[in-house]
């Protein structure tokens, strides 16, 4: 069934306000879109017509339908916070006179270590992949290339597929990407990353592209620009190509290249710069991540741990 008029007004505009002013990429935007939906379908079932029927009780009560449903606590979380920010938003913008949400709590979602591959894990990786490359395999020399360039910057999957051969400065080794919110930041990479872009760009490249190619630097099997799904499918396989090394996509390489920059003495404020986050909370979690990492060895290794 159909939003009341003014419900649907303004998830509309709110929509518009995500994509245009926010500039918020299209996946974020239906994430954020999908969670307002159930929280207005919720509203007009117990008979809102405004947003002004919307109180702190009806957003109570879709907190609580989300739980009983089996919801899990970052899921009720993500979407408190999707209310909360809706609600903030239409209230400056007019289409409300209150803020419900502003005292609108949820409970704190879990926060689980991410999975990190050890030093010797990834060289394992790369190194057997480097063999396959060096033979002359095109889609071997781009899946190097691509894993090098994760593991090198830790850039998100979607700022890797939209790279453009300008992006990439290889005299002074860095690459230009645009992150959330269409931020830009140059990142550096090392030297193996460089030559196996050089190699894939020289030398695979060549035998991929098509007239969809354009400027891509990574290219699909149909000459086209690369996408995500696929970036995380060749992750994927590679890594499950070597017996013992943990299973994990584009993510768990960038979680990696944190985990390793600051097990190398990297400072977290210019870990925060190079992964692009807004917030150095968001980067705090890799030390916990390296301090769980020291505490297995200890006990491992310690004759009274």
């Amino acid at each position: 069934m159909e939003l009341p008029p003014k419900l649907g007004d303004s998830l509309d505009l709110y929509e518009r306000y995500l994509r245009a002013e926010r500039n918020l990429s299209a996946h974020t935007v239906r994430a954020y879109v999908s969670d307002l939906v159930d929280l207005l379908e919720h509203a007009r079932r117990a008979g809102a017509r405004t947003l002004d029927d919307v109180d702190l009780q009806m957003l109570r009560s879709w907190l609580a339908k989300q739980q009983t449903l089996g919801k899990s606590r970052t899921t009720v979380a993500r979407r408190a916070t999707a209310a909360r920010v809706f609600s903030a938003w239409a209230m400056k913008s007019g289409l409300s006179s209150t803020d419900p949400a502003a005292r609108l709590h949820s409970p704190k979602a879990h926060r689980r270590l991410p999975v990190a591959l050890s030093t010797s894990e990834t060289d394992e990786v790369l190194t057997s992949l480097t063999t396959t490359a060096d033979a002359g395999d095109p889609c071997a020399r781009r899946d190097l290339a691509l894993l090098e360039l994760l593991y090198a910057t830790g850039i998100r999957v979607g700022e890797l597929v939209s790279l453009d051969l300008d992006d990439i400065d290889a005299d002074r080794r860095v690459v230009r990407v645009f992150g959330k919110g269409r931020k830009e930041r140059s990142v550096p990479y090392g030297v193996p990353a460089s030559r196996a872009l050089r190699d894939w760009i020289a030398g695979g490249r060549p035998h991929l592209v098509g007239p969809r190619s354009g400027p891509a630097v990574f290219l699909g099997l149909r000459g086209g620009r690369i996408d995500a799904r696929t970036v995380r499918e060749v992750v994927h396989r590679r890594l499950r190509e070597l017996d013992g090394v943990p299973d994990t996509g584009p993510h768990g390489l960038r979680h990696t290249a944190a985990t390793h920059l600051l097990e190398g003495g990297a400072d977290l404020r210019s870990v925060q710069e190079l992964l692009g986050h807004a917030s150095l909370a968001t980067t705090q979690i890799y030390t916990h991540v390296s301090a769980e990492r020291l505490r297995s060895a200890y006990e491992q290794a310690h004759p009274r741990a």
